[in-house]
């Protein structure tokens, strides 16, 4: 008889640890990057379309996606929702839509007289933001196994943010005016490429301030 509850309450216990351990792997923030991440073969297949209705859908994707970077975080830390698969799935979703919105103006040139004779206008800060992305993948991953105090140093600063800022405003307003040739601003297309511009350059610049303080740590 003892023996049976025993069991009983193993299995209880059991049962208990394995329904935390869902609802910790699928909480509100992690369904909300989930949708990101599903949203990107989406956003691809938009861009294709033509006429009015393809931009419309196409920059209507991205800024969900680019609210709701902000909003899972936001809801992960004000109702304790936070997850070590979220943590990780977060970057991979941010930097999944990012860099296919990149390539995917870059296949379309700028339809604008002004861009239009210089196709690589979009390529450099594209190369720079996906390279950095990359490079700083890498370099956490690589200071998460030499210790606590080197991963401090990779976590996100406020450089990284306006980045991401800029970043993001750049590519819907970029998105928004592809098709400005009839009968845009070209101004506003001329302000998206600055800002992206300025997004690669904070890029670059975060980046020289993550190993600068990589090579203080690692002199001590």
């Amino acid at each position: 008889m003892v023996a049976e509850m025993n069991v009983r309450e193993f299995s209880i216990s059991k049962n208990d640890r394995t329904s935390n351990s869902n609802s910790k792997f699928l909480t509100l923030p992690t369904i909300l990057t989930l949708g990101r991440v599903a949203a990107v073969p989406l956003l691809v297949a938009t861009f294709y379309m033509d006429g009015w209705r393809g931009t419309v859908v196409t920059t209507s994707i991205f800024t969900a996606a680019a609210v709701t970077d902000w909003l899972d975080g936001y809801i992960a830390r004000k109702m304790k929702m936070k997850s070590t698969f979220g943590a990780f799935l977060d970057p991979v979703a941010d930097k999944l839509m990012v860099s296919a919105t990149l390539v995917l103006l870059c296949t379309r040139p700028l339809e604008v007289a002004v861009f239009r004779q210089v196709p690589w206008l979009l390529i450099i800060p594209s190369i720079t933001i996906i390279g950095r992305e990359i490079t700083m993948s890498a370099l956490r991953e690589w200071a998460a196994s030499q210790g606590s105090k080197l991963l401090e140093v990779v976590a996100v600063n406020n450089l990284g943010k306006w980045k991401t800022a800029s970043q993001m405003v750049a590519l819907i307003i970029l998105l928004a005016t592809r098709d400005c040739s009839r009968g845009g601003p070209a101004i506003l297309v001329g302000s998206g490429v600055v800002l992206l511009y300025i997004s690669a350059g904070l890029a670059l610049w975060s980046f020289v301030v993550y190993m600068r303080e990589i090579c203080k740590v690692l002199r001590r």
